[in-house]
Parts: C-alpha cells; sequence; structure tokens
C-alpha cells in the first residue's frame, strides 16, 4: 500500500523558517506530480506549491520568493522550505503525489495526513 508521510511542521515565530518533508513508500513506480496544499480553519484547501516531473515549480502568490519546493527522486521524497514565515501563514499543511505504482497502468492520487505549522501573531 502507498502511503505519503509528512513531517516537519511546529511553531515557529514570525520571520522563522521551517523544512517540511513528504516521503512516499510502498511499491511506486513512478511519481509525475508532488504538491503541498494547506488549510486554514474555517477556509479551503488550497495549493500552495507543486512540482511536475519536468516541468517548472509552481507557486502561489503568496508564497513566491518564500518557499521553495525541491524533490529527492531517488527517495520518492518531496520537500516545501518556508522562509519568513507569517501567521497567515498558520495552516495544516498536506502533501499529495500523483503517481503510479508497480500494479496499475493509471495515475493514483494519494494525500498525506497534515502537520501543522502555526506562525503566532
Amino acid at each position: 500500500q502507498v502511503q505519503l508521510v509528512e513531517s516537519g511542521g511546529g511553531l515557529v515565530q514570525p520571520g522563522g523558517s521551517l523544512r517540511l518533508s513528504c516521503a512516499a513508500s510502498g511499491n511506486i513506480r513512478s511519481i509525475s506530480v508532488m504538491g503541498w496544499y494547506r488549510q486554514a480553519p474555517g477556509k479551503q484547501r488550497e495549493l500552495v506549491a507543486s512540482s511536475t516531473s519536468g516541468g517548472s515549480p509552481y507557486y502561489a502568490d503568496d508564497v513566491k520568493g518564500r518557499f521553495t519546493i525541491s524533490r529527492d527522486n531517488a527517495k520518492n521524497t518531496a520537500y516545501l522550505q518556508m522562509n519568513s514565515l507569517k501567521p497567515e501563514d498558520t495552516a495544516v499543511y498536506y502533501c499529495k503525489a500523483v503517481l503510479r505504482t508497480a500494479f496499475v497502468t493509471w495515475d493514483q492520487t494519494i494525500w498525506g495526513q497534515g502537520t501543522q505549522v502555526t506562525v503566532p501573531s
């Protein structure tokens, strides 16, 4: 069974940094997209950044220049380096992957369990 496990969340003061990790495990053949979403209390889940194999990364406007997504394909892991954090970045951050396993020929979308990021005002 394929799963995503996030880590690296926590409490950080405004202006600080955090690095989130998302590790995919299981019988994975390929991962085409890995992305980070976030959901603040009372708000819809929104895309923060995504990385498509062979493509340019995407960033939401309010994190451009502050967040950086990267991938280690050998480890099936994505990272989100978050700098200059603001109180409005407070949310649960979720990792999503679009991948193919060794047993099927179509893409599957897998979500992680989420990790809390808190930036106090």
